[in-house]
């Protein structure tokens, strides 16, 4: 039995935002409190994280939020972390940064990647499920070797987002399955930590000392610290869980835990997995991250390429002195005015870049004299709904066993009904909008109730018929835009790379 009032406390941690969310014993969202995520360094190739600044930013929003919580006569039982996966967030032996921790949106060392031979890569992606690419942690601490030897030296400990920011609620360094399978960093047939990941880069085995010791997500890694309770107004000792990387939180939060789901979240970053058995050979995707259910693992196609594109647009749209931007909604709101196609105007979503076209950037193709701001965001949205399917034709292709159940749609393009819309027609398939706000806070809090000994059922979601959308009369437009969309991008790396050349050459070159 639990206590009357009491909740759980799931912490969700963007490349853009952070939020931090409780629950009560039903998995009822109960107040939420969010902040962008600080930046110290954000230029084409290099996203910098602001390591103090993020843990600051986490701890104000506990306290915030305590104190609601406090006044409607909730009590917390405990608390679990989701963030992004990969990446690299360097501490030294007390847990101080060694310097701004890298994003997982961060490519500044593709060439590391681009020296690893392909039978190379394949190997790995066998004995992991994953494959080299450029923000991976194997990766980033070659970089760091290379480039900010010092930092290197100074680095016990290899972190993800998460657990710098649990170890900075609890004193304790702590790894889980899910994150460390999604850096390629543990063999599915052993479930141990495995060196492959760094010997495709060059540096020893023993480096796998600075990872800390593997935990499923639902354990109990320590209790809140007594610093943390006297900034957060928590209790000291109150259970923190090893918590999860926030792809798998979110899918948890949508409901897609069965072998065969798929879930599609429409988010800074495009995530698209598909429930799998948890065993070798794994399809043959970009991601593989093992899921809490130890028999099942979440095979993922991810990039930074989703509703990033259209905040930009509402930023962009605004006047240039103006902080913030547009509410997407109004932009989503004048999209609906405008056809499949938005007459002729093509996007393709890559603000933040794409891990498999380097040097991609966002580029609208088309523009003409008819054009108004409406059509733009219809040319993004379309072009955002396009790279998704991109990307799930891959989990298709992979091998990986998909059922016949309605794909869940979570994120921004579940919000919206002209979005969502366009998923179903773009994909061709039904698709069932997850509308809860705070998928990776739920999902990752949700696992609380059973690691606190909490005898509750498992929260559920809203699978209502009248949430699902069909493909309609557009999908015949929406094929023809497909094969023009795949034309144009197999046709622009060229392009790109002329304009990364362009805009990161000195004024020395640009001539």
């Amino acid at each position: 039995m639990t206590a009357p009032g009491t909740c759980y406390i799931g912490v969700d941690i963007g490349l853009t935002a952070s939020k931090v969310a409780a629950f009560d014993t039903e998995g009822r969202e109960l107040g939420v409190v969010h902040a962008r995520t600080p930046r110290t360094s954000v230029t084409a190739h290099r996203h910098d994280v602001d390591m103090l600044g993020l843990a600051d930013t986490v701890i104000s929003l506990l306290g915030e939020l305590t104190g609601k919580l406090a006044a409607d006569g909730y009590i917390p039982a405990g608390i679990g972390v989701a963030a992004h996966g990969n990446g690299l967030y360097p501490v030294d032996a007390a847990l101080r940064p060694v310097g701004p921790a890298i994003a997982s949106s961060d490519s500044r060392a593709q060439r590391i990647v681009d020296a690893i031979p392909e039978r190379e890569a394949k190997r790995l992606a066998r004995e992991t499920g994953s494959i080299p690419w450029a923000a991976q942690p194997a990766v980033l601490l070659r970089w760091l070797h290379d480039v900010e030897p010092e930092s290197y030296r100074a680095t016990r400990w290899a972190l993800s987002c998460k657990d710098w920011v649990t170890a900075q609620l609890t004193g304790v360094p702590s790894a889980d399955y899910s994150d460390a399978s999604a850096f390629g960093m543990v063999a599915l047939d052993t479930r141990a930590y495995t060196s492959t990941a760094l010997e495709l880069v060059g540096l020893p085995a023993s480096d796998l000392d600075r990872f800390p010791p593997l935990r499923q997500s639902s354990d109990v890694i320590a209790g809140l610290s007594a610093a943390a309770a006297a900034r957060t107004g928590l209790p000291e000792g109150l259970p923190v869980i090893a918590g999860c990387m926030d792809c798998v939180a979110a899918t948890l939060g949508a409901g897609g835990r069965g072998l065969g789901d798929v879930t599609i979240i429409v988010g800074t970053w495009a995530i698209n997995g598909a429930v799998v058995p948890a065993r070798t050979p794994a399809p043959e995707v970009t991601l593989s991250a093992l899921m809490p259910d130890p028999a099942t693992m979440l095979a993922m196609e991810v990039a930074p390429t989703s509703a990033a594109n259209l905040e930009w647009l509402a930023c962009a749209s605004a006047p240039h002195d103006q902080v913030g931007g547009l509410l997407a909604v109004d932009l989503l709101r004048e999209a609906t005015m405008v056809p499949p196609g938005a007459e002729g105007l093509l996007f393709l979503p890559f603000v933040n870049g794409a891990p498999e076209h380097p040097a991609a950037s966002g580029t609208f193709l088309g523009i003409s004299g008819v054009h108004r701001r409406g059509h733009l965001t219809r040319a993004v949205i379309e072009g955002v709904a396009q790279y998704h399917r991109v990307q799930l034709d891959r989990v298709l292709a992979s091998g990986a066993d998909i059922g016949d159940r309605p794909w869940r749609l979570a994120g921004g393009g579940a919000r919206s009904e002209v979005w969502a819309q366009i998923f179903a027609d773009v994909l061709g398939r039904p698709v069932r909008r997850q509308l809860t706000s705070e998928l990776g806070a739920r999902g990752v809090a949700s696992l609380l109730p059973a690691a606190l000994g909490h005898d509750l059922q498992p929260w559920s979601v809203s699978d209502e018929d009248d949430l699902c959308v069909l493909p309609g009369p557009q999908r015949e437009a929406y094929l023809r835009h497909s094969q023009v969309f795949d034309r144009t991008l197999a046709g622009m790396s060229s392009a790109w790379s002329e304009v990364d050349r362009y805009r990161t050459a000195g004024p020395a070159d640009a001539g």
